[in-house]
């Protein structure tokens, strides 16, 4: 009679055994087909020429400028130049002067240029816009969350937008001065 019980115990088991890896593996299936269709419906979008230029507002970090937050529809009817960098990155360093140099000029004609920042502190950025004497707005992307918003990838990283908020140009890497007087030429307001 005792081998019958352990003989029933041990049957007992290995149904609740099966019972509970059915149950792990049920969950792990669900949450696997839950991770899929999430991924999925993720916005995925790559803003390329011809496409609106999202929305975003940021803090602007130059001292040397009065705005004190830019948000990108505030200045439709403008062309802008919004431009991704880092005090980090040598190509984004090396186009600032030129983008300085031209800012004057252009201002005066609406095209506005706006170099996003995607450094981790306010004071490096404080430190290069006193090094470099930048007047231009420079708003910083504390989160990436723009950064992410437009998918950019290698920094530089610039979208020439129309004053109607069209993309109508992106640039992947550094700008020479010839290249950026074009390029802002073409997004002037008319």
């Amino acid at each position: 009679m005792s081998l019958e019980k352990a003989k029933q115990s041990k049957r007992k088991k290995k149904r609740n055994r099966l019972i509970f890896r059915s149950a792990i593996l049920a969950v792990l299936i669900g949450a696997t087909i839950f991770a899929i269709v999430s991924n999925s419906k993720a916005d995925n979008s790559i803003y390329r020429e011809g496409d609106l230029a999202p929305d975003f507002q940021l803090q602007q970090v130059n001292h040397n400028n009065e705005l004190e937050t830019i948000r990108l529809s505030d200045l439709e009817g403008k062309g802008v130049m919004l431009n991704f960098w880092g005090t980090w990155c040598k190509p984004c360093e090396a186009e600032m002067p030129y983008m300085q140099s031209l800012y004057p000029e252009y201002s005066e004609k609406d095209v506005e240029i706006v170099a996003v920042s995607l450094d981790n502190t306010e004071l490096v950025i404080s430190r290069f816009i006193d090094k470099y004497d930048l007047t231009f707005p420079i708003p910083h992307d504390k989160t990436g969350e723009i950064r992410d918003l437009y998918k950019v990838g290698p920094i530089p990283s610039t979208f020439f937008i129309n004053p109607e908020g069209e993309i109508t140009e992106v640039v992947n890497g550094a700008l020479t001065l010839e290249r950026l007087e074009e390029s802002l030429q073409k997004i002037m307001p008319e």
